[in-house]
């Protein structure tokens, strides 16, 4: 594998082992996992500057808290932590952890757009919508409500720092790779005109055209683009650590291919990797499988791609 030739980067690596938005135990220790495959080495080899601040731990927070108190200070713990590496010229990198981690890290990035003037679309790279509310999710897991309470679907304000910025616009979220949603958020995301690329359009049209579509809207807004990546948006045959598998995901070229077009478009500010689960991992592979595809995020790529093609020798031939 060839080495980078983008421009380095300040990268924050940000732990957030959070597991109390899941009943699944195991999720804590995702930070330390992808730190052991070599998360920090890897881009640091990519020429980037890597800061690893450590583990995020809310203040006052009794051990083993859990309910909507615990979420509530481990979002805006993080929101605090995301806000700040981003007024600092980092790209926060927040390592999970549960997906109600996004909670805080998507909040952060709002709240530094709302300062900057600069538009915040997401793009949700899941296999979940993770839209229930407390009224349709059937489970009452808050992994599965971090993009209904960021888009201001009521009984979610106090998880939020006040004063809190005005709710995520549901128009400037795109899920990426859906196959598995509940009747109550299937409602809701059509109501609130949620952007959505399931897998059977994935199936139909492949990563490209679908992917680039959305990526052309960000820059035509100027938008900084938030990544969430759920490893279950993965296939479970190439990435089994994961509490909430659902069979038909991505594969692995898929998701290098989408990693790679994200970093090519220049708009990413910002990324969260949720889920993992080491206690359910064949020997650390699926931390090794994340490693690899936050490589290509930020510039790792097979062979150096010129700006445009050099013309094959018939094709020289026949222009003379």
């Amino acid at each position: 594998m060839h080495e980078s030739d983008a421009a380095p980067q300040r990268i924050a690596l940000i732990g957030a082992p959070i597991e109390v938005g899941t009943h699944e135990p195991g999720a804590l220790m995702g930070p330390a996992a992808l730190r052991t495959a070599g998360l920090v080495r890897t881009l640091r080899d990519l020429g980037h500057t890597v800061e690893d601040r450590g583990d995020i731990a809310p203040a006052g927070l009794a051990p083993g808290a859990t309910g909507l108190p615990a979420v509530a200070a481990w979002a805006q713990a993080l929101s605090e932590a995301v806000e700040a590496a981003l007024g600092e010229g980092a790209v926060p990198l927040a390592a999970g952890g549960d997906h109600s981690l996004s909670l805080g890290s998507v909040d952060g990035a709002m709240r530094h757009c709302a300062r900057t003037g600069r538009p915040l679309m997401v793009l949700w790279l899941d296999a979940h919508a993770d839209f229930n509310t407390l009224e349709t999710s059937p489970s009452g897991n808050v992994h599965g409500m971090p993009l209904a309470a960021l888009c201001g679907e009521p009984g979610f304000t106090a998880l939020f720092r006040q004063p809190a910025p005005p709710p995520l616009d549901p128009r400037r979220v795109h899920l990426f790779g859906l196959r598995s949603v509940d009747a109550g958020e299937r409602a809701l995301v059509r109501a609130r005109k949620v952007g959505v690329t399931d897998m059977r359009e994935i199936d139909e049209f492949g990563v490209v055209a679908p992917l680039r579509r959305v990526l052309e809207r960000a820059a035509e807004a100027g938008a900084h683009l938030h990544v969430s990546f759920d490893i279950d948006f993965l296939d479970p045959s190439i990435a089994p650590a994961v509490g909430t598998a659902v069979p038909g995901g991505a594969t692995f070229r898929e998701a290098h291919l989408i990693m790679e077009m994200l970093h090519d478009c220049g708009l990413v500010g910002s990324l969260d990797v949720v889920e993992l689960n080491p206690f359910l991992d064949e020997r650390g592979r699926s931390a090794r499988v994340l490693v690899e595809l936050v490589a290509s995020l930020f510039g790792r790529r097979i062979l150096d791609r010129p700006s445009s093609p050099e013309p094959l020798p018939a094709e020289q031939a026949a222009r003379g």
